[in-house]
């Protein structure tokens, strides 16, 4: 949804991963059993990732979803900010409920094609699940399950919750209720977003 409206690039390490797989990297056919049970891919492997990410879409403006998870991730990607001389306006924090986020979890649908997200429970996609924006497939992620659901919730209580802290003493980080439905938690990130232009 932010591309569509602020022609800003979107990624997340998932994306990434799950894109090495397709091709049938090395990196992606090493990374596809850690992903698929919830673990987390090395801190190394996934700014590297982010860099080269970075460099060949984040000329002018990106988004990244999900990254960082770690606080060496945080300090990783300050580090490339620097180098790259582009600085960090804004950090949204979606506060969500883990009963929220294991319900969207495990009904979520996403296209192969364009990655766009929806929901089983979503009356229109139920009934047809295509995307309405590039007409790709849209099916169930096969790391959407109550086990790696309960190994991520661990993983993000353990090592990212400690993000909120460390962006607040930055100064950039901005909260959102992420309990409330697609179009209210969309309608403040792009305040936000246009807030910080």
């Amino acid at each position: 949804m932010i591309t569509r409206q602020f022609g800003i690039p979107v990624t997340s390490p998932g994306a990434i991963l799950r894109r090495e797989k397709e091709l049938g990297t090395p990196l992606g056919l090493e990374t596809a059993d850690t992903t698929k049970h919830g673990g987390l891919v090395s801190d190394k492997i996934i700014v590297e990732l982010i860099e080269d990410w970075l460099r060949l879409h984040g000329g002018h403006g990106f988004v990244f979803d999900g990254f960082p998870r770690t606080i060496p991730q945080a300090k990783s990607l300050q580090s490339i900010l620097v180098r790259h001389k582009t600085p960090l306006d804004l950090a949204i924090w979606l506060d969500v409920t883990e009963q929220t986020v294991a319900e969207r979890i495990l009904s979520r649908l996403q296209c192969q094609g364009c990655g766009f997200t929806t929901s089983l429970t979503s009356a229109h996609f139920a009934e047809r699940p295509v995307c309405p924006y590039c007409d790709g497939p849209l099916v169930r992620r096969n790391d959407d399950d109550a086990e790696v659901l309960k190994t991520r919730l661990e993983e993000f209580n353990a090592k990212t919750q400690p993000l909120a802290a460390h962006y607040e003493k930055a100064g950039t980080l901005r909260r959102v209720d992420g309990n409330r439905d697609r179009d209210a938690v969309f309608s403040d990130i792009s305040r936000l977003i246009e807030e910080s232009a």
